[in-house]
């Protein structure tokens, strides 16, 4: 219980409920949870807290219930629990801690932030509040370019490409792609120290530490290229930017809303802002005009 008990103070609400510091929006005290009636097994544990989020009116209820139950047990989903440990009595303290997990899901808490940890292209990556967590439209991304890079041996070169990353968030991007172009560098940057100080541990996780520089930088100065000629030019420029109308920003789920940074979703007006600075930062640190990769996906995130 220990580990458990140190991880939870971790997360942003304290043992009442009520949300620590400022970030994001308060949803109150957590609504009271009906007691179990006996020691529950996981298959029983997974349906008692499903019904228990679909009345709430939570999003996903059932894989919610599945990731948090599994993580409990040591394994990353359901299915690859063993069969004997679905179907075996929990013990109080897993149920303690499954219900102080679920507890944070009522508060529309993203399943990401509550385990602590996402896999992306085969990495565990740690997640924190409020980094943008990576969807699946951002693994795409990934294969695009190593799609895109596998028909361009000449962008590659000798050495591996030399890849700019703008807005690196938990460094889902630049770490997939460090790790499937083995002899790749990824300069990445972001105007958030929060995103900075992830991207840098998941790097140490991973040990890809030597071949990342990560930066603290706005893209919307006058003058950023400058702050990133020091580094040398590069071979490719990839992002996942901010693409949500402004005016959509308040329509998009309380799980959004309410833990990750707007600054990662809000792309202004057109929900162009981000997008156009990076198209005109590119051309100045590019090699012989290299690629972009940008993806944009207008329907939200």
């Amino acid at each position: 219980m220990g580990l458990w008990r140190q991880m939870l103070r971790t997360l942003p609400f304290g043992p009442s409920g009520r949300r620590r510091g400022t970030q994001g929006r308060a949803f109150g005290l957590w609504p009271p949870c009906p007691p179990l009636p006996r020691l529950l097994n996981a298959t029983e544990l997974v349906s008692h807290w499903t019904g228990i989020f679909e009345k709430r009116g939570i999003p996903e209820a059932q894989v919610s219930s599945e990731y948090i139950v599994a993580h409990v047990l040591g394994a990353k989903t359901f299915q690859s629990l063993q069969p004997v440990l679905r179907t075996q009595p929990l013990t109080p303290q897993q149920l303690l801690c499954i219900q102080e997990l679920c507890s944070y899901r009522l508060q529309r808490m993203p399943v990401q932030y509550i385990l602590g940890e996402w896999d992306f292209q085969g990495l565990s990556l740690k997640m924190a509040p409020p980094v943008f967590i990576p969807r699946p439209e951002t693994e795409e991304l990934v294969e695009w370019v190593l799609e895109e890079m596998s028909q361009r041996p000449h962008v590659i070169g000798q050495d591996g490409p030399r890849i700019l990353e703008v807005g690196c968030g938990s460094g889902a991007i630049s770490l997939s792609l460090l790790t499937q172009l083995p002899e790749s560098q990824v300069i990445a940057v972001d105007k958030e120290e929060a995103a900075i100080s992830l991207t840098s541990e998941n790097a140490q996780r991973l040990q890809l530490q030597d071949r990342i520089w990560t930066i603290l930088l706005d893209v919307t100065s006058e003058e950023s290229w400058t702050h990133l000629l020091p580094w040398g030019s590069v071979d490719l420029v990839v992002s996942n930017p901010p693409y949500v109308f402004h005016q959509d920003m308040e329509q998009l789920a309380a799980e959004i809303r309410s833990y990750e940074d707007p600054v990662a979703l809000d792309g202004g007006d057109e929900g162009m802002d981000i997008i156009t600075d990076i198209l005109t930062l590119a051309p100045r640190l590019l090699k012989d005009s290299g690629p972009r990769f940008l993806h944009v996906q207008r329907s939200g995130p």
